[in-house]
């Protein structure tokens, strides 16, 4: 009997590499370990899509980049062929902001000054390794400066009325006068990107990237004032430099994304933008994968009505159906009733909570509860096989197969 894993991170506790491995551990224990498994990390184009290429077969490549703040760090990339796929938040997300590992929250001078430039920086280091098509996975970045940082880090020089380069961050932005691309990465001609990204809002405005998410990075009311102004002021400085695409670009759906990173790929780098679930469904080669299996098992920390909107697990939910193969869910916890569960196509949810109560304790030990699920799910295996190929008992292979 075979059987694929496809789960997104339970954030705050594991990665999603790190989820299949523990469910498919509590599987082998109720097959005596001859099970066939197939371990496929997936994501929806924000965190954890880095896992989710490397555990598909790309290379992971690292560079050495500014962060949100000016201050180096180093962020990984990955790699197959002359396909590259960038996780933003590597190099510019929160989660590296100086003091983010000793619990630091943002605040309002992060909020301002953080920067997209190490976002740049890799994917000149892309560049660099030959890579020509570019998946751009944006979430959790710290930064609210319309992609500025991202063109800065590509070679173009952002300056002020007296020809000075600006300091980086989103805020700096109100006295920007001219770009100027002359020294902008020629390659970026032969290059093409896709933004990964299910935020759909726009640059500016109510709903634009510094009202909606300038307060999840810092920013003070004031702040988002100050930074809303500041890109709508970059947008009519961009559009004198590249014309009316630019103008265009600002009220394009995901423009807001990634404090606008979105924008700027959009605007200048001519990207794409598609669901990440889609895209990173795409490349781990999913669909190919769940030829001849018996059962999915996919899943995220909250499997609540976030998920139905295409997160992870509806997405592969969806892939399963398309195949013919059951899908059941594994999950922190859960807020569907059994009509959404039903209707999002799993035959199951089980969530850690089901067996620990305390949701601190579900985050503190998510694997071994994560291997008691799987050895639960391996024991009900044959009952959720359709009956047309559902054996009297478990089947087990004699070599389990782990990618």
């Amino acid at each position: 009997m075979r059987v694929v894993i496809a789960p997104d991170k339970f954030k705050g506790s594991l990665s999603a590499p790190d989820v299949a491995r523990h469910v498919e551990t509590g599987l082998q224990r109720a097959c005596g370990g001859n099970l066939e498994v197939l371990r496929i990390p997936v994501a929806d184009g924000g965190e954890g899509t880095l896992d989710a290429a490397v555990g598909s077969g790309f290379a992971r490549r690292s560079a050495v980049v500014s962060g949100p703040t000016g201050e180096p760090v180093r962020a990984d990339f990955a790699v197959r062929g002359r396909v590259a796929v960038i996780e933003m938040a590597t190099a510019s997300g929160l989660a590296v902001l100086p003091g983010s590992g000793a619990g630091a929250a943002p605040d309002s001078a992060s909020a301002t000054g953080a920067s997209s430039l190490g976002t740049g920086e890799l994917i000149r280091a892309a560049l660099d390794a030959g890579c020509r098509q570019i998946i751009l996975g944006v979430g959790g970045s710290a930064n609210t400066d319309g992609g500025a940082g991202v063109l800065q880090g590509l070679g173009a020089r952002l300056l002020d009325a007296d020809g000075r380069e600006l300091p980086l961050g989103g805020a700096a932005l109100a006295r920007l006068a001219w770009i100027d691309f002359s020294g902008f990465d020629s390659r970026l001609d032969e290059a093409r990107f896709v933004l990964a990204s299910d935020v759909d809002n726009p640059l500016l405005g109510p709903s634009g990237a510094a009202r909606i998410f300038g307060p999840q990075k810092g920013a003070t009311p004031a702040d988002v004032v100050l930074l809303d102004a500041a890109l709508a002021h970059f947008v009519q400085v961009l559009t004198s430099e590249i014309g009316p695409r630019a103008l265009r670009a600002a009220e394009a759906p995901g423009a807001g994304a990634a404090g606008g990173v979105g924008y700027a790929a959009i605007a200048a780098l001519a990207a794409t933008r598609r669901p990440g679930i889609d895209v990173v469904l795409e490349f781990t080669g999913l669909a190919e994968r769940l030829s001849g299996a018996d059962l999915v098992i996919t899943g995220e920390g909250s499997l609540d009505e976030q998920t139905l909107l295409g997160k992870t697990p509806a997405g592969v939910a969806r892939a399963a159906r398309r195949a013919g193969v059951p899908v059941v869910a594994v999950c922190g916890r859960t807020t569907l009733t059994p009509e959404q569960q039903k209707e999002s196509g799993f035959q199951q949810v089980y969530p850690l909570t089901s067996l620990e109560a305390k949701v601190e304790t579900c985050i503190a030990e998510a694997g071994p509860l994560l291997e008691q699920l799987g050895k639960r799910i391996g024991a009900e295996l044959s009952g959720l096989v359709p009956a047309s190929t559902a054996p009297a008992k478990i089947a087990c292979t004699k070599e389990p197969l782990n990618v």
